[in-house]
């Protein structure tokens, strides 16, 4: 559904004021003042239907409180070895911004292995990317270009994907469904770059998994698909794996290339997300610091 009608909107808002506290709390850190935007993404995830969109943003409200996730951003991982271990095997970064001032995300979904830690921690970075970016990178680009700046770009890079990536199907269904419940509409559209033929193969199994409104939004490119990156993203912005026409995600510890790599734990973004939460945790004490297999977020319900 592309568009949302104003009456809907409006209804939508309407029952939403009437929640109480914690939900409303819970409900500002989602919004981030950009309320409008916030109604429609759950509005377009439910095609419209306000009944449906409101148990929607009812559930995961409950959610959100029911796992702790308003101070995720302030529970780091420890310790910092198990961290670096989950940064390089669960390839993703910011690295940088589309024409528009939307941020790029780009995922080493070829490479990614997330073989050294449990699923719970592969969860819990996943969800602490999508805070920050919600609450930290969308604010501060909304701010800089002068305008609400509430979704961004992924790019997929499927260099290095073997057949054994089906054996991670069920970590990525959390994560899918954990995205499609609880971060509707974030993301305008996926591009799928280097893709190697076993990518056919793998997409039968990954597809159905996907909401509708999810698959069509992904585009496979053509190769590297760097001339049609570059028609919404100016250069310096391209990824590493983009820049070096598909020569793989590389890891965070690859050599040299810390500014560049945006997987690196070295790169900028990686630097001030690790920063932010550890900032975060000393301000929010005495919250207790996460340890190993202690993070354990429910997965929401796939048929509200």
């Amino acid at each position: 559904m592309g568009t949302v009608s104003q009456e809907a909107i409006w209804e939508l808002k309407a029952l939403m004021d009437r929640v109480d506290e914690p939900l409303k709390r819970t409900f500002e850190n989602i919004h981030q003042s950009y309320l409008t935007e916030t109604l429609v993404r759950f509005l377009k995830a439910r095609e419209g239907n306000v009944t449906k969109a409101h148990r929607m943003l009812l559930d995961c409200l409950n959610w959100r409180i029911q796992n702790e996730i308003d101070s995720i951003l302030a529970k780091p991982i420890i310790p910092f070895d198990l961290y670096r271990s989950i940064r390089d095997s669960q390839l993703i970064g910011l690295s940088g911004y589309s024409r528009e001032g939307l941020p790029v995300f780009s995922i080493g979904a070829g490479l990614s292995t997330f073989d050294k830690a449990s699923v719970d921690y592969y969860v819990q970075s996943h969800i602490q990317i999508n805070e920050y970016r919600d609450r930290v990178i969308l604010p501060t680009a909304a701010k800089k270009h002068g305008k609400p700046i509430t979704t961004c770009l992924k790019i997929l890079d499927m260099t290095g994907l073997k057949i054994s990536a089906l054996g991670q199907i069920k970590l990525l269904t959390i994560i899918s469904s954990i995205d499609d419940l609880n971060y509707p509409e974030k993301t305008n559209t996926y591009f799928i770059a280097n893709a190697p033929y076993i990518f056919s193969v793998c997409w039968k199994v990954v597809k159905p998994l996907l909401q509708e409104r999810t698959r069509r939004k992904i585009r496979v490119l053509n190769g590297s698909g760097r001339q049609e990156l570059l028609e919404i993203i100016d250069e310096a912005s391209l990824p590493h794996f983009i820049k070096r026409g598909g020569s793989g995600s590389g890891s965070s510890r690859h050599p040299g290339q810390g500014n560049e790599n945006c997987f690196s734990l070295d790169h900028p973004f990686h630097q001030e997300l690790y920063n932010y939460i550890k900032e975060q945790s000393l301000i929010r004490e005495p919250i207790e610091l996460i340890k190993q297999d202690s993070f354990h977020a429910i997965a929401p319900d796939t048929h509200s």
